[in-house]
């Protein structure tokens, strides 16, 4: 399977509402360089926000339905509503959508951003390696996913990176939520407790020992997180 399939399933434990605070904590400082921030003008003139990984100098890996008329990009950042001297914002030259990428499934969920200039890498920006072909993850292991998105249904989002570990899942604990297709998705979350990315996190990553393992696309259960 090429790396570029993988996309993540964020698993909402059953009977789990969206009211409820997610676990997670505030991450250190720039101890995740490769985050990106991205502060986005749809179509329809409306502004949200979606995370994002930088995979090389001038490239970011996020989810296709962050797409937006334009897409300004931060780099090097922990707190977003500070002016913080590592911080670099680039405006984005082109949007790349993975060709078979569907709306109605979510299924490749994927979108390359070209900035229109490539970054200086340092310690608070730098890039995160891919899988090979043949790198799986297995269930059982922990992996972690981070963002800048709301903490519960009635918060405003976070101005600090936060993350969250979360547990990749059997197959057959997603197997019953609609439109989760195994050979391209990564169900993860906790089976114990509420422990997901929210609303604002979409096009983060799924981190698994230093390497990106999957997009946060989209939520099962009641309600669609992302």
């Amino acid at each position: 399977m090429p790396a570029l399939l993988f996309l993540v399933v964020l698993l909402l434990p059953s009977g789990a509402g969206a009211e409820e605070i997610i676990s997670g904590v505030e991450s250190k400082p720039h101890s995740r360089p490769y985050m990106a921030y991205l502060n986005i003008c749809s179509t329809k003139g409306y502004v949200a926000i979606c995370g994002g990984f930088l995979i090389t100098p001038q490239f970011v890996m996020t989810a296709a339905h962050c797409r937006g008329r334009r897409i300004t990009v931060t780099l090097g950042a922990h707190d977003v509503h500070k002016r913080e001297s590592t911080q670099l914002k680039i405006n984005v030259e082109k949007q790349i959508f993975y060709p078979n990428y569907n709306v109605s499934s979510k299924l490749h969920d994927i979108m390359l951003l070209k900035l229109k200039k490539q970054t200086e890498l340092s310690l608070a920006m730098d890039v995160i390696p891919l899988p090979s072909p043949s790198d799986f993850i297995k269930p059982g292991t922990m992996c972690w996913a981070a963002g800048w998105g709301r903490t519960a249904a009635t918060e405003p989002i976070s101005h600090t990176l936060r993350e969250v570990e979360l547990r990749v899942m059997e197959k057959k604990a997603c197997k019953a939520y609609r439109h989760y297709k195994d050979n391209f998705q990564v169900c993860v979350g906790s089976p114990t407790k509420l422990a997901l990315a929210y609303k604002g996190d979409s096009g983060g990553l799924l981190v698994c020992a230093g390497v990106a393992h999957g997009i946060a696309s989209h939520g099962c259960g009641k309600e669609s997180p992302l």
